[in-house]
């Protein structure tokens, strides 16, 4: 989805950028690490997203004429402009050449681990800021939801059909991170158009209101979709709206079609559905599913289903397109490392705050997870690429040293994998699109343990940092706040 996004940013991203230049520090190279503090949801998990659409304001990202015109007419709170001539030239030439690491679209991830590494100089780096937080918090937010909706659904396919209650034009991105998270198909066609992601959809109450009758509206909705027929049975009264998709589903069953299902989207949907069951298979539509709807969540869908009711599919709409109850992730951009052009040797840089939360981790950073034997996640280590990770495989948990995990002789892989080198994305095609996202997750959960999958109260999954740089975080704060060891 082209969009020009090189002034989607906020304003002290374009001055720091300005004030970077004048300072000669411009050129020099900075890594910054995108990571999240808290669980979502109060889970236990979370499913990145966004990585797409970064890959493509890496390769889009430009400043036209009228971005530069734009900025040439801000003022500065005390009077002239803003920008200074010479930057706002230097922009209409203006490329990326940043490398950038990210852990692949779909991936299972934690608090306080590096999902998106950022590499380059440090102007850039900084204009990418807001940009990139925006899609992938936003992204791994939705896709972290629909999978949480996916799981209590317990298989049953879950479409999600929030795009009229998302919050503007970001809903075309939320239903690719539904797709992401394991939701069957999205209604939002621009969606299924733009990530080649399954569409579905049937008729709202307004097409029975067009007709005389129900039985009329259902008639003819069968005669137009025979191959596509689930009848909406609650606009009016449920009871007798069943029956008259009863009496379609024998019409189409003679004529050699089949009534695929029936919706419920309103009342006691636990009983309605029960009852629902119990009148189709008495009229021999055995094999007519039931669909369920109305402000559906995770929660309201796992008590539904504790209650017995058989139902067949799900449509999951404000709650999920709008993450309801948890606004934002919450994900961060920090500062972590800096170097002089052509030089080998980085500097690493720490952030300590009155928030023990906050205390960031310094150097160029990545992910190794391990896995046991029966393939289950064991435990992620944070490691300096440059030091590499200690042999004793022991990971520290940050906020906690005498919280430690050893994790020597297990199975691991690297999480951060090539995004874009030199300002363009790298992203291989076949694995970056939202189904084989979507596959990517389904491994990952499944991949978990049980006690990490509740709803609530998840069991806490390791992440630490290893044993040589927990050890450099620790001096680096004790030199910076000039503490004596």
């Amino acid at each position: 989805m082209n969009a020009d996004y090189a002034l989607l940013t906020d304003l002290y991203q374009m001055t720091m950028a300005q004030g970077y230049r004048d300072c000669g520090k411009g050129d020099e190279e900075a890594c910054f690490h995108m990571y999240f503090r808290d669980y979502p949801f109060k889970g236990g998990f979370a499913i990145a997203a966004g990585m797409q659409q970064l890959a493509e304001i890496v390769d889009g990202y430009r400043f036209t004429d009228d971005d530069v015109a734009y900025l040439a007419t801000l003022e500065a709170p005390g009077g002239g402009p803003l920008f200074s001539d010479d930057f706002l030239k230097s922009l209409c030439d203006f490329r990326l050449s940043l490398d950038i690491d990210a852990v692949p679209e779909g991936t299972v991830v934690f608090p306080h681990e590096p999902i998106v590494r950022v590499m380059g100089p440090i102007a850039q780096c900084q204009l990418l800021e807001t940009t990139l937080l925006n899609c992938v918090n936003f992204q791994t937010l939705i896709a972290t939801k629909a999978a949480r909706v996916c799981l209590a659904a317990k298989g049953a396919p879950v479409a999600e059909f929030g795009l009229r209650r998302a919050q503007g034009l970001g809903g075309v991105w939320a239903s690719r991170a539904a797709v992401v998270g394991g939701c069957a198909s999205t209604s939002n066609v621009l969606a299924g158009k733009l990530f080649d992601i399954p569409v579905s959809g049937t008729h709202a109450h307004s097409w029975v209101m067009a007709f005389d009758s129900e039985l009329e509206a259902f008639r003819a909705y069968a005669a137009e979709f025979p191959r596509n027929c689930v009848l909406l049975v609650d606009t009016y009264d449920v009871e007798q709206g069943i029956r008259n998709a009863i009496t379609v589903g024998l019409e189409m069953q003679a004529r050699g079609e089949h009534l695929a299902a029936i919706r419920i989207d309103s009342g006691d949907l636990s009983w309605l559905a029960k009852m629902a069951r119990r009148m189709l298979d008495d009229a021999g539509l055995l094999d007519t599913g039931i669909v369920l709807s109305n402000d559906l969540d995770e929660h309201t869908i796992k008590s539904i289903l504790d209650e017995g009711a058989p139902v067949t599919s799900w449509g999951v709409g404000t709650k999920l397109a709008t993450a309801y109850e948890q606004p934002t992730l919450g994900g961060v951009y920090k500062l972590s490392a800096v170097r002089q052009p052509g030089d080998s040797q980085w500097t690493r840089r720490l952030k300590i705050s009155e928030t023990a939360a906050k205390l960031t981790t310094p150097g160029v950073l990545d992910v190794r997870r391990y896995y046991h034997a029966n393939g289950r996640l064991a435990g992620d280590m944070v490691f300096d690429v440059h030091d590499g990770a200690d042999p004793c495989e022991v990971i520290i948990d940050p906020a906690d040293d005498l919280r430690q995990k050893r994790l020597s002789g297990l199975r691991h892989e690297t999480l951060l994998q090539p995004l874009a080198r030199g300002g363009h994305s790298v992203l291989d095609p076949s694995e970056s699109g939202a189904l084989a996202a979507q596959a990517r997750a389904k491994e990952g959960l499944a991949a978990l343990d049980e006690s990490q999958l509740r709803m609530l109260n998840p069991h806490t999954y390791p992440v630490g940092l290893d044993c040589k740089l927990f050890d450099v975080r620790r001096s680096l704060v004790s030199e910076l706040r000039n503490v004596v060891p």
